[in-house]
Formats: C-alpha cells, structure tokens, sequence
C-alpha cells in the first residue's frame, strides 16, 4: 500500500539523510561501535546539513518546522541503514521540546545555537539505580541555596552519557512531594562535581554511549532551572508521547527492513534443491510477518499524521509503542531463524538487528507499562 503521509518536501528530505548517512555514518560505524562512541564529528557534520533542531525556531539556528514527519523520515532512515547507535532521535525528539517548550528566552540563546550546530550534545538523566519507571523513587535531591542549587546524587542508564555537554536531570527539590515534588535542573560540562562513570557495555547499540552519572555538590545556577519549580513530572509526561512514537517508528521500520533482507535472502538459498521461498512453511512465515507489518504501518502513520497535527494523545502513543516493538522483536527473531546458521554471524546485519533492537521494548516506558497506561485509560 503506499504511503500517503509524506509530500514531495519529505521524499527529498528522506534523499538528503540518505546521502548524509553514506557519507558520514555508515562508513565509519563499525569503528564506532569499536570505539563504544560515536565521533564528534558526526554530530557537527548532522548540524550542517541541518539535520539537527528540526522544530527548533530559525531565530535560534532551527529548522522551525514543528512537522513531525521531518522526525519520522529521520528515524526511519536511521533504523533502515543499521545504525541506531547515533541518537540523533534522542537530541531532536526527546530532549528538544524541552528546551523548547520549557526554556527561558535567555536560556534559549545560550542552548539552542549550540544544539543546532552538533557542538551542544544532550542528554536527559531520569532513571536511578534503585528506580527505573517509578519517579517516585527518585533520591537524586538538590537543596536551595538562594542563587543556586546544590544537587547530589547518580543516576544510571544515560544515553549520549559520555558525549552530552548539556544534560537534563531530575532531581527532588521538595522532599515532601513524591512525584510531584520533582525539578528539572540543567547540568553543563564542566560544573564542579558532576562526574561521569562508566561506558556501560551493553549486548547491542555498542556505539550508543550509555554512562552512569554522579553528582557531589554541584552548583546548579537558579538560571539553570528548566520550566517550573517542582513541575518535573508534568514536563515529563508531557513530552514522553512523542518520545514514544519516536520509538515505535523505530521499531516498524526495523520489522519492514528486515523482512525486505529476509525475503532476499529465502529467494536465493537453497536447501534440498530448491530455494527455501518455495517451502510452503517460510512461504506462510514470510505472509504473516507481511500481514502484520502492513496492518502496523497503516495504524504508525495515522499516529504519526495526528501526531503532526497536534492531536495524538498519551494512549495511542503508548499503543503504537507496546505494539511496533514487540513486532520488531518478534520479526527479528524469527527472521534471524529463517537465515539458519548465518542469521547468528555478526557480519549478517540480521544479527545485528536482532541484538541492537532488544531494548525497544525496555527503554521510554517498557511494554508492560504500555500496557498499565492503555489499561486504565479504559478501565479507570
């Protein structure tokens, strides 16, 4: 069925990543899967060619499109190409509409250009070692001290941990309040105290620098607080939707690419004189992955459509996440099946697939608290 979301702006938008991720990405990404880290110089190379700060406005070095297919084309192209390692998605996706929803104008000029241009790399630092989906659990605090806050406190799991110079923390700053005496402080590189522990080493996504965080009284500028005091949990719940469709997009791209590898690869091997496409069993395999992917794709661009026009809501974000993961994980495992014995050689890029795409359905909210969110939605 073809696509009807898309104008001719985003196919040749879709040309422009395409030939940014031959030039600039996929020759060099083994070595940074190597390396646990993607160059620098990629990201400046992505703000060149304006692949950064899609909807951040012109006056501040953005796109200034709030067209969220721009996102889609992006992530689509980066999933097809094998390379998610680059979080190009977590920057413009996840942490951008904070900046540009929530931040001063002040803070604005001093964050934004630098977002735009590859030099100010983000990250946003939620989860804890001892709370992962619960912000109540959240213990990293920062206590007042009139011009300034004092923070203290780790946190785990960061992706863009080791590159970010600019990273958005979640911290108690009313002690009383639960959840919803949470704040959003802006730790910068370089402050007194803020440490960075290890690359984690991960089972996939090597080049994904993905770090544990320390703070020891750090000095945080009062300038530094990022939207309302104590309104961290409304921020956050506010933009996880689009964090999620970001995901999800992801995930339905992943299960296409891999099934378009999967049905070359059945038509050309062999196995007991005739090519596996004229078994009957991968025949019907290879029909159920089609069937499913085309049913997932039609309900992704319905979100992604209404996403564009402002109207998605939290539950169908969640829907679109629980379900397009869980497909990715199931298509790439059974694809990595019907490759037999190379499916499990690393040089295979189903094998790679399969290993990169397992955290889809962990990380931005598992799918089993996908499930809660749609469940009491409809059941209160």
């Amino acid at each position: 069925m073809k696509r009807q979301i898309f104008t001719e702006d985003h196919d040749a938008f879709r040309e422009t990543v395409r030939t940014f991720l031959a030039k600039e990405v996929t020759p060099h990404y083994d070595k940074w899967e190597k390396d646990g880290i993607v160059s620098r110089d990629a990201w400046r190379a992505a703000g060149r060619q304006g692949l950064l700060g899609l909807a951040v406005p012109e006056e501040h070095g953005g796109g200034g499109t709030t067209d969220f297919r721009y996102s889609a084309v992006l992530a689509e192209e980066f999933t097809r190409a094998g390379t998610p390692g680059f979080a190009i998605g977590l920057h413009n996706d996840i942490i951008g509409p904070y900046l540009t929803s929530l931040a001063t104008e002040e803070q604005k000029r001093r964050w934004l250009p630098g977002f735009c241009t590859g030099e100010t790399i983000t990250a946003i630092a939620m989860t804890e070692p001892g709370a992962g989906s619960d912000l109540q659990g959240i213990r990293t605090a920062a206590e007042d001290r009139g011009d300034h806050w004092v923070l203290n406190g780790s946190k785990t799991f960061i992706s863009n941990g080791i590159l970010a110079d600019l990273v958005i923390v979640v911290a108690k700053t009313t002690p009383e309040g639960g959840a919803h005496g949470l704040s959003l402080l802006v730790v910068e590189r370089g402050m007194a105290g803020f440490e960075r522990g290890r690359n984690l080493d991960k089972i996939g996504q090597k080049s994904q620098d993905t770090a544990e965080l320390f703070f020891n009284d750090v000095r945080v500028p009062k300038e530094n607080l990022l939207g309302e005091l104590n309104g961290a949990f409304v921020h956050l719940m506010t933009n996880l939707a689009q964090e999620r469709m970001a995901i999800a997009i992801a995930g339905i791209a992943a299960a296409e690419h891999l099934l378009e590898i999967t049905t070359g690869y059945v038509k050309e091997r062999e196995a007991f004189g005739r090519p596996l496409a004229k078994l009957q069993h991968i025949r019907f395999e290879i029909a159920e992955m089609a069937t499913e992917c085309a049913v997932t794709r039609a309900f992704l661009d319905r979100c992604i459509a209404d996403h564009s026009d402002g109207t998605l809501d939290a539950v169908h974000a969640s829907m679109a996440k629980w379900w397009a993961t869980e497909l990715q994980k199931r298509v790439a495992d059974r694809c990595l099946q019907l490759h037999g014995g190379y499916g499990y050689m690393a040089e295979f890029p189903v094998a790679r697939a399969f290993i990169d795409g397992r955290i889809q359905t962990i990380y931005g909210g598992t799918t089993e608290i996908m499930k809660e969110i749609i469940g009491r939605s409809l059941l209160g």
